[in-house]
C-alpha cells in the first residue's frame, strides 16, 4: 500500500475496485465504514452487489474482465471536465501529452458497450473521484487476477497521476495484500525476479553483490514463476518444495497441477497440517503456527512486526526457517549458519535498502513502515511524498482487451470466483474448527434467481458447472448478488474444486492466472 491503514479514514472520496474488503478485509474495511460515516464518498466497482455496494453512493456492476475499459472510460472524463491536475502532471510525470491524447477517444459509451455499465453512472464516478481534494484507490484480487492484471493496476495508477492523488495523507493507490505476510515473502525475495530487497537478478551489480554473501553465482536471468515451474515438472523440474501453500486447491486447471507434482521424483511440503497438497508429498516436514513462532511479518501497509513465541509447538514442529536452513546445510549450501530467527531477520536488513535502518531491537514495538534507509530515518508510512524513487511517475498508454476465453453458445455464463467471510482461503485452519462449519458448511453457486428458473435448477439442489477443462457438482444458492448471466463460487471447499474449472489465460507479465474469469456451462445434473 502506498499509504498507512489509518489513512483509510481520511480520504474524501474512496475507489474501491476488484476488492471484496468487508468479506477478505473486514478489520481494515471498519475503517472505511467510519470514513463513509464521517461523511466521505464510496465508489465501488465489481460485478457482484457486495456490501460494499450497498454502501456506495456510486456503484459499478461492470461486466467480468471489463476493469481496463471502465477506467480507460473515467480517465477520459476527468480530462474532459478539466478537472487533470496540471500542476502535479507537469511537475511529478512524464509521457502525460501521449496519455491524454490517447484516452480521448475512450467515451464513457464505448465503456457502457464493454462494461454495461451505463454511460452516465462512469461519469459520475469519474467526477466524483476527479474533484476530490483527498481520493483514494483500494483494490485486491479482483484486479490482479486477470490477464490485463498488470493494465488494471497501471491504469489505476493513471488515475491517481492525473489527478495527484498519490503521496498525501489521505490518497494512494492502495494493494490489500491476501495473506498476513505476502508482502514480507516479497520483501525478503521470494519472487522469480528479485534478490532480497526487490534487487533485479537482472542487475550484474546485484548479482556481484549477492554472489558474495551467498558464495555461488545466480545466472542473470529471470527465475521460473509457479506456473512454469509447474509445467516443467517431470521434464526439466524433478524436485520441488512448497511451503505453507495448498497448490492442488488454490492454483487453476488443478488436474494438471496434481499430474504435474505426481511426476516429480521428489515433492517435499512444509505446512501446519496435512492438506490436499501435503497429501501427495514424498516427505512433510510439520511448521509451527504463528502462536508458536519467534519471527518476524510485514503486512500490507508495510509495517514490520515481530512475532513472539506464546507457547511451545506441539511434536516435532519446528519454524520454517530452521528446517529450510536444516535442508540447506545437508546440501552443503553455505550462508545458512543461523541460529535463531534474529539471525535471519538481521542478515534481511544487511542485505536489503528497504530494511537498512531496522533490526530485531529496532523493530520491538512494530511501529516502522519500510523504506527505512538508515538507523535515524523513522519510517516512511506514506510513499512517494514529494518525488517518485524514479524521479516521475509514468503514464501507461493501456488498451482494453478481452478475457482469454468469452462467453459462446458452448459456454455461455460467467463464472467469477473469491473469498466468503467465514473460511480462510483453502480452510486449512478454519476449516478445523466447528464454530466455522456452522457458518459456512459448505460451499454454494451462487446464480440469479430468474436464471435458476430458466436452466431448471432449485434453490438448494445441485448444479453441475462445466468449462473448457473439467466439470463439478455443486449446490445452489438463489440471490442476486450477481447479475444474470454471471456465477459465483468461492475456492475454499476442496469437494467444491472450482479449480478444475478456471486457467484459461495468465498474464504476459506475472504469470498471474485469470482466476477471476470463466465461462462455463451450467445445468442440471
Amino acid at each position: 500500500m502506498s499509504n498507512p491503514l489509518e489513512d483509510m479514514e481520511k480520504p474524501d472520496v474512496i475507489f474501491c475496485i476488484g476488492t471484496n474488503m468487508t468479506e477478505c478485509h473486514p478489520v481494515a474495511a471498519t475503517r472505511l465504514k467510519r470514513a463513509i460515516a464521517n461523511g466521505a464518498k464510496l465508489i465501488t466497482a465489481d460485478p457482484r452487489r457486495i456490501a460494499l455496494a450497498e454502501l456506495a453512493d456510486v456503484y459499478l456492476p461492470l461486466r467480468v474482465g471489463s476493469d481496463v475499459s471502465l477506467l480507460l472510460a473515467m480517465a477520459h472524463v476527468i480530462h474532459r471536465e478539466g478537472l487533470t491536475n496540471e500542476g502535479f502532471v507537469e511537475g511529478r510525470t512524464t509521457e502525460a501529452e501521449a496519455f491524454l491524447e490517447h484516452i480521448e477517444k475512450f467515451t464513457p459509451e464505448w465503456a457502457e458497450t464493454i462494461t454495461e455499465v451505463p454511460a452516465a453512472d462512469i461519469e459520475r464516478a469519474a467526477i466524483l473521484y476527479g474533484k476530490a481534494e483527498r481520493g483514494a484507490i483500494y483494490y485486491t484480487l479482483g484486479i490482479t487476477e486477470h490477464i490485463c492484471g498488470v493494465d488494471n493496476v497501471q491504469s489505476l495508477c493513471n488515475l491517481a497521476l492525473m489527478t495527484g492523488n498519490i503521496g498525501r495523507e489521505g490518497t494512494g493507490v492502495n494493494p490489500m495484500r491476501g495473506q498476513n505476510n505476502i508482502q514480507g515473502a516479497g520483501d525478503a525475495g521470494a519472487l522469480p525476479n528479485n534478490y532480497p530487497g526487490f534487487q533485479s537478478v537482472l542487475d550484474p551489480a546485484y548479482q556481484k553483490k549477492f554472489e558474495a554473501v551467498y558464495g555461488r553465482k545466480v545466472d542473470l536471468e529471470l527465475g521460473p514463476t509457479k506456473v512454469r515451474a509447474l509445467e516443467a515438472c517431470g521434464d526439466g523440474i524433478h524436485a520441488m518444495m512448497i511451503n505453507g501453500e495448498n497448490t492442488v486447491v488454490t492454483d487453476p486447471e488443478r488436474h494438471h497441477c496434481e499430474e504435474a507434482l505426481k511426476s516429480l521424483d521428489l515433492l517435499v511440503v512444509i505446512d501446519l497440517f496435512l492438506t490436499e497438497t501435503a497429501q501427495l508429498a514424498d516427505v512433510v516436514f510439520p511448521a509451527t503456527a504463528w502462536g508458536e513462532t519467534d519471527g518476524v511479518q510485514t503486512n500490507t501497509e508495510r509495517r514490520v512486526q515481530r512475532l513472539r513465541k506464546a507457547v511451545e509447538p506441539p511434536g516435532e514442529a519446528m519454524p520454517d526457517w530452521w528446517i529450510v536452513s536444516q535442508i540447506a546445510r545437508r546440501m552443503g549450501t553455505p550462508g545458512f549458519g543461523f541460529e535463531s530467527a534474529k539471525d535471519v531477520f538481521n542478515e534481511l536488513c544487511e542485505l536489503s535498502p528497504l530494511y537498512a535502518g531496522l533490526d530485531w531491537d529496532r523493530i520491538d514495538r512494530g511501529e516502522y513502515h519500510w523504506p527505512v534507509p538508515h538507523k535515524d530515518h523513522p519510517g516512511t508510512p506514506i510513499l512517494h511524498q514529494g518525488t517518485f524513487e524514479n524521479g516521475r511517475g509514468i503514464f501507461k498508454l493501456i488498451r482494453y482487451r478481452d478475457p482469454a476465453e468469452v462467453i459462446s453458445d458452448e459456454f455461455p455464463v460467467w463464472l467469477t470466483t473469491g473469498r466468503r467471510l467465514p473460511n480462510y482461503h483453502t480452510r486449512t485452519q478454519t476449516g478445523r474448527a466447528a464454530g466455522i462449519d456452522y457458518l459456512a458448511p459448505g460451499e454454494r453457486l451462487e446464480i440469479h434467481p430468474e436464471d435458476v428458473v430458466d436452466w431448471g435448477l432449485e434453490d438448494g439442489g445441485w448444479a453441475k458447472m462445466t468449462s473448457a477443462r473439467g466439470c463439478m457438482m455443486v449446490r445452489v444458492e438463489a440471490n442476486a448478488r450477481s447479475p444474470r448471466g454471471t456465477v459465483f463460487t468461492s475456492f475454499s471447499f476442496n469437494d467444491a474444486p472450482v479449480n478444475v474449472l478456471t486457467g484459461g489465460g495468465y498474464d504476459p507479465v506475472t504469470d498471474t492466472a485469470e482466476l477471476k474469469v470463466c465461462p462455463v456451462r451450467v445445468e442440471r445434473p
